[in-house]
């Protein structure tokens, strides 16, 4: 799984619409006219996934949109919090296995009385742990 992926940025949304965490995990170096554009291609594709989202009771929806070389694959959580990878991979045991970890991750961050639902994640240490789940699966 050398080179899957040059091109990733990850984001989480609450169910209010609101990212709480993003991080571009690619290998490829980053512009930041690029970080920008991969969060408009993330945000642009949120009405899909609320239709689908609505439409099935699978959590992980695959692809769900493509904007150029790119895709938007997406993991929706029961509290109806999304996760959202936009990549150019396709490795989809890969992405799959990435959101499930990335969601264990994400249920102990919910369950720490200190943490605000719906609030930015700010924790090192959970972007330490989605980072490196990133290179694992990605």
């Amino acid at each position: 799984m050398s080179d899957m992926a040059s091109t990733a940025c990850f984001v989480i949304v609450s169910k209010n619409d609101i990212p709480i965490y993003d991080a571009e995990v690619g290998s490829a170096p980053k512009k930041e006219d690029q970080a920008y554009q991969h969060q408009f291609i993330l945000h642009a594709a949120l009405d899909v996934v609320q239709d689908l989202a609505w439409a099935t009771s699978a959590m992980f929806l695959k692809s769900v949109d493509r904007f150029n070389d790119l895709v938007v694959s997406v993991y929706v959580t029961a509290g109806h919090t999304r996760f959202m990878l936009l990549h150019d991979s396709r490795s989809e045991d890969g992405i799959k296995s990435f959101f499930q970890e990335v969601h264990e991750l994400y249920i102990k961050i919910f369950l720490n009385p200190l943490y605000l639902p719906g609030s930015r994640i700010t924790s090192s240490h959970f972007n330490t742990k989605v980072r490196a789940l990133a290179r694992k699966y990605l």
